[in-house]
Formats: C-alpha cells, structure tokens, sequence
C-alpha cells in the first residue's frame, strides 16, 4: 500500500498475508520518504466497524516513543530508522486482530481499500492477513 503525503513525502507497507501465531511476536513493516529532517511517524489501528485509533508516535530526533493510554504496556513498540518504522507487538492475543498502518506528519490520504484487513482463524490461534 502507498500513501502519499504532502510534497513527495511518502509511506509504504507491503502487501500479502502475514500469519502469527497467538503468543508470539509479529513485526510489521512500514518504509518511508520524506523531506524532512525531524520526521515524525505514527501508528494506528482500526478495528472491524470502528474508526482507526492512534497507538504511537515517534520523530527521529526523539528517543522516547509517544504512546496511547490504552497501548502503554510493552507489547507494543516501534523504533525509526532511517526509512523504516516497523511496528513490534509481542504476545500477541486476540484482540490484536485489526488493520494496522503507519502514517508521517503532517497528513495522509489514500484508498481505504487498499488496506490490509486481519482476522483471526476460526481456533483463534492464527492471525490470517486478508487484502
């Protein structure tokens, strides 16, 4: 998926089923473009019928990792690299099935479409990626 933002700014996430297993650790990969010097990158995740909902933030320059109430604990951690922001859940449950994306500051627009959608098998054990 390829979101463009302001100027020739731009974030990548691939595209393709991810399959975890419940328990353990998933990575998932977000690339980026920018003209910025102190860019500033965010996660979200949305959930069926529900509208996305920020998870964290992070600029270059910064060493701490902004994170929302709800997503404080360690299981969620994502670190910036010179183009890249994966984002990290460990112990993965259940409830981590959603649509995750990344985004930069200041605005991104895009087809909603062209996002991943997650669901979980049927034993709740294997996180499938539909797209």
């Amino acid at each position: 998926m390829k979101l463009k933002c302001k100027g020739e700014d731009k974030v990548t996430q691939p595209t393709g089923d991810v399959t975890a297993v419940q328990g353990l650790t998933l990575t998932l990969q977000c690339t980026f473009e920018t003209s910025s010097n102190n860019p500033t990158l965010f996660w979200y995740k949305q959930e069926v019928n529900d509208y996305p909902r920020y998870m964290l933030q992070k600029n270059t320059f910064g060493s701490k990792t902004v994170k929302a109430p709800e997503f404080q604990d360690d299981r969620f951690d994502a670190e910036i690299n010179q183009t890249s922001f994966p984002l990290k859940i460990q112990k993965l449950h259940v409830s981590d099935s959603a649509v995750y994306y990344c985004a930069l500051q200041p605005t991104v627009t895009g087809n909603s479409k062209t996002l991943n959608k997650n669901l979980w098998s049927k034993d709740n054990t294997v996180l499938h990626n539909i797209h």
